[in-house]
């Protein structure tokens, strides 16, 4: 029986034998670059989203391959790629484009990096710029980002107002009408939000440096 995890880990074990990521794979097949991203392989809901049969046809053929090698592949005949995670610089995370309203990752402008599974698709990292988070984070860090995680005081967020500005805190309260934020740098002043002005927040669940 065909899963929607085989079909998928082979569209990816097809782009890595292709020295290719998923994005790549995506537009030297001719399609959106965002085709093949894990954001578009589970619906907001939660529920499988499986690649249509033109897709499919449209990369077997930029690829060269037959259907009979992306059989292979599903069974498990070629090693599977690494996970790739969106890499989303910080002043992009201001621009529009880059994110739809709940703070998930759309568009395909971006660059991929290699990742561990992190047990969210809508997943991304990103990548620190300016001295507003030291010593904690400096510029060039990547920070890897889930939108669905649950947010809890104390916790290390990214968060992006109504009007555009990103930021990087620390949550150190969160009611009804208020969000409460502390600057990482003591050289910063903590930020203080009515609700209305944030679009959303997002937890970091870990850091490189």
């Amino acid at each position: 029986m065909l899963k929607h995890a085989d079909i998928w880990s082979a569209i990816d074990a097809l782009a890595h034998d292709n020295g290719l990521t998923a994005s790549a794979l995506a537009r030297r097949a001719g399609l959106d670059p965002t085709t093949f991203n894990k954001s578009k392989r589970i619906t907001r809901e939660g529920k499988p989203r499986w690649p249509s049969t033109e897709s499919v046809a449209k990369v077997l053929e930029a690829t060269g391959a037959s259907l009979t090698d992306l059989v292979g592949y599903m069974e498990g005949g070629a090693k599977a790629a690494a996970p790739h995670l969106p890499l989303i610089g910080f002043a992009q995370a201001g621009d529009r484009g880059f994110f739809d309203d709940a703070g998930y990752p759309v568009g395909g402008a971006w660059d991929e990096i290699p990742f561990p599974e992190v047990g969210d698709v809508h997943a991304y990292a990103l990548e620190v710029s300016g001295d507003s988070m030291e010593p904690l984070f400096r510029d060039g860090d990547r920070v890897i980002v889930s939108p669905v995680a649950s947010v809890r005081r104390g916790d290390r967020v990214v968060v992006r107002t109504m009007e555009g500005e990103v930021m990087v805190k620390q949550l150190t309260r969160q009611s009804a009408k208020r969000i409460e934020l502390a600057s990482i740098n003591p050289a910063h002043q903590g930020r203080s939000f009515a609700t209305e002005e944030i679009a959303w927040i997002a937890r970091i669940l870990w850091a490189s440096q």
